[in-house]
């Protein structure tokens, strides 16, 4: 089984190169955001605890999201593998992501950081924001604080799957297909 995080900055390209990496490797795409609000649609017990903690502005505790992980791994046993997308994004819930993968012995197989410049990553994002809509996407002291965070507070994950051996950082930087060609020559090397 391939198990892949994607990982990267606001801005670095995981989304599309998310799906770049389903149609060429045969995986299931794990988006947090899309599996939060696929939940809280079906109403689903999960996704009603996940509620009452958006209700409060509060984040979603770890417990809730890697059991909304769990259940999205068990109705997909049969996949080739997992890209998982904005998940895991501290240590502890890489701790937790292994502890539950290592359950099933299917271990995640690389960890593909996007690397990109800081200004591209502004420029990527505020033309997002043209057409997005989203409001974090049109203000560059917005769009700064969010990568600042990255740095701060999700970045220090690198080193925890560098120590095993599964870290590989990616060129994000150029057209849409060289990045991906970067990523699958990558991939195939795994």
């Amino acid at each position: 089984m391939l198990n892949l995080v994607l990982f990267g900055p606001p801005g670095a390209g995981k989304g599309t190169q998310a799906e770049f990496l389903i149609e060429s490797f045969g995986l299931i795409h794990l988006s947090t955001g899309d599996i939060l609000r696929n939940e809280i649609a079906a109403q689903t017990e999960l996704g009603l605890q996940a509620k009452k903690f958006m209700d409060k502005g509060e984040l979603v505790t770890d417990e809730v999201v890697i059991g909304m992980i769990k259940n999205k791994l068990t109705a997909n046993s049969e996949a080739k593998g997992f890209i998982f997308d904005g998940f895991p994004r501290t240590v502890a819930q890489a701790n937790a992501l292994d502890a539950m993968l290592d359950e099933n012995k299917t271990p995640i197989s690389a960890m593909l950081c996007l690397e990109v410049e800081k200004q591209e990553l502004i420029n990527r994002l505020l033309n997002r924001g043209k057409t997005s809509g989203r409001s974090d996407d049109q203000d560059e002291s917005i769009i700064e604080n969010r990568i600042s965070v990255y740095h701060e507070k999700t970045a220090p994950i690198k080193d925890y799957y560098a120590a095993q051996n599964k870290h590989f950082d990616i060129d994000g930087m150029g057209s849409v297909e060289e990045i991906a060609a970067r990523l699958k020559e990558t991939v195939k090397t795994l």
